[in-house]
């Protein structure tokens, strides 16, 4: 089996190949043309992951709402289920970059920042 990627892992996009033998192992990537385009095809390929960003509600703020992300990416099965994490979560203002939002957001080792301030009213 082979399975075609658009590489991300640079600004050029490359077309990568990636060939698989009967019990679903790697046997040959081609198409890459730097370095990290191998290390992104066998991550996408076997534990894919993704930043998040989203928003979370502020009580006290001068905003409703204060931009967030994930610290680095996070596995891509888990993305539907830390939306729900964070929109369940309230802080209180005010809020500033950087600031752990959520530690360790479903036992991922990576938590959730503020990307963006909300000053308290």
């Amino acid at each position: 089996m082979i399975r075609e990627l658009i590489c991300v892992a640079c600004p050029i996009g490359c077309s990568i190949s990636v060939e698989f033998d009967e019990n679903n192992n790697i046997t040959s990537i081609s198409g890459n043309q730097c370095k990290w385009g191998e290390a992104y095809a066998v991550t996408e390929c076997t534990a894919p992951t993704r930043s998040l960003t989203s928003t979370v509600k502020v009580t006290g703020g001068k905003k409703p709402l204060v931009p967030v992300k994930t610290e680095k990416p996070i596995p891509k099965e888990k993305m539907l289920e830390s939306m729900a994490v964070i929109n369940s979560v309230t802080v209180k203002a005010p809020v500033k970059i950087g600031d752990v939002i959520i530690k360790n957001a479903l036992d991922t080792g990576v938590d959730i920042v503020a990307t963006g301030i909300c000053p308290a009213e």
